[in-house]
């Protein structure tokens, strides 16, 4: 099973069965050594993008949100396997021009990452495609408030959902993340990995 290490925020690595390794939204916690094969960044706030804390790989290949919208859409890309999908991510402090979420399958396994971002349209279309799991932003202050992160989490209808990017300044908060109300909610500390 590939796996997801929680590294705090919005900042998180996931591990293909097979030992390649992605971090999205490189910022807070450790965790940055394991050389990176693809680095995802959603947007171009500084805890969101800090690309330079990760070791990367000769062939790394870092989609930003900028590769992401390039050509004014959403792109996809497919590295070996591994399948990224770019997705709409908006809230009035982050423009949909410049923000984006991003789904990710890996071995078989599909995770939807929104990134910066509040209720969108597009989410509709997500439960349809049965993800396998699902991680929304909701700290209410730069983002959605964990009551519209469940929500959307109804809306999604992934197997599994994580809240993260709960407490702007520190790492976690998990009274914070016992008291977000989404279905099937898994909630992971910062330095856990899990199996996805």
């Amino acid at each position: 099973m590939p796996k997801l290490y929680y590294q705090g925020h919005g900042s998180y690595r996931l591990t293909t069965n097979d030992g390649r390794v992605i971090y999205v939204d490189p910022y807070a916690g450790d965790g940055y050594d394991k050389p990176a094969d693809i680095v995802l960044v959603t947007h171009q706030h500084g805890d969101h993008n800090q690309v330079q804390l990760v070791t990367q790989k000769s062939n790394c290949r870092v989609i930003t949100n900028e590769e992401a919208l390039a050509g004014g859409k959403h792109n996809t890309f497919d590295v070996g396997d591994i399948h990224i999908e770019a997705v709409e991510a908006k809230n009035p402090l982050h423009s949909p021009k410049e923000c984006v979420g991003f789904i990710i399958i890996i071995n078989g396994v599909s995770m939807y990452c929104s990134g910066d971002t509040s209720k969108t349209t597009l989410m509709e279309s997500f439960a349809s495609r049965k993800l396998d799991w699902a991680i929304f932003c909701g700290d209410g202050k730069y983002n959605m408030a964990p009551k519209e992160a469940a929500e959307c989490a109804r809306i999604v209808g992934a197997k599994h959902n994580i809240i993260v990017h709960v407490a702007p300044g520190k790492l976690f908060d998990r009274a914070k993340a016992e008291e977000w109300d989404a279905p099937n909610k898994v909630i992971v500390e910062p330095g856990e990995e899990i199996e996805l």
